[in-house]
C-alpha cells in the first residue's frame, strides 16, 4: 500500500473542463484506437482516473493548470508558477479511481520531475526521479524526503520528457 495518495484532477475540475479548458478551448473528444487514427493516445495516462488509455475509450485532451486551480480552492499566490499543459481526460464521467491502489504510471525506467510547492504555490525544490523495480518503494522515499521539509505543502509529478502532468501529493 502507497504512504501517500497520488490524487486525479478533481472531479469539479472535470466538469469543467469537459466544457472550456485552462486555455479557454471547447473540448474535442475522439475515440482512442489502436491505429491512432484519429488520436494516437492509447497507453498515454487519463489524469481523471489515474489510469491508461485502451482502445474505445472517448477521450479529450484539454489544458490544465493544476497549481491554478489549487491555488484558486486555497488563496495561494503562485504568481509565474502558474502553468498549464496538455492533459487526457475521458470525455464523459468515468467515476474516477477504481481503487487499485499504488502509484499511477509507474514505468520503471521512465524519468520524472517532482516539483515541490510551498502553502502559497510557490516552487522550493524538486529532483529528477527514474522510476526504480520496486515503483511503490522508490515513490514513497522520494515523497517522505519531500515532505520531510516543512514547507512543502504539495508535490506535482510530471513526466520528463514533456513535462506533462502526470498526478499530484498533498502534505499528509
Amino acid at each position: 500500500m502507497t504512504a501517500y495518495t497520488p490524487l486525479p484532477i478533481p472531479s469539479a475540475a472535470l466538469r469543467e473542463l469537459r466544457d472550456l479548458d485552462d486555455a479557454g478551448r471547447p473540448m474535442q473528444p475522439s475515440t482512442a484506437r489502436e491505429d491512432g487514427v484519429p488520436l494516437d493516445c492509447v497507453g498515454s495516462p487519463l489524469r481523471c482516473c489515474l489510469r491508461s488509455v485502451v482502445p474505445g475509450d472517448r477521450v479529450a485532451l484539454v489544458s490544465y493548470a493544476p497549481l491554478r486551480r489549487w491555488a484558486t480552492a486555497t488563496g495561494a499566490e503562485p504568481g509565474a508558477y502558474d502553468e498549464s499543459g496538455p492533459v487526457f481526460i475521458h470525455a464523459d464521467d468515468c467515476g474516477g479511481p477504481r481503487g487499485t491502489g499504488g502509484y499511477p504510471f509507474a514505468r520503471p525506467g521512465a524519468l520524472r520531475t517532482l516539483r515541490r510547492y510551498d502553502a502559497q504555490g510557490r516552487i522550493v525544490g524538486g529532483r529528477l526521479f527514474e522510476i526504480p523495480e520496486a515503483a511503490e518503494a522508490g515513490f514513497d522515499t522520494v515523497f517522505a524526503e519531500a515532505f520531510a521539509e516543512p514547507e512543502v505543502a504539495l508535490v506535482h509529478v510530471r513526466a520528463l520528457e514533456y513535462g506533462c502532468f502526470q498526478f499530484e501529493v498533498r502534505r499528509p
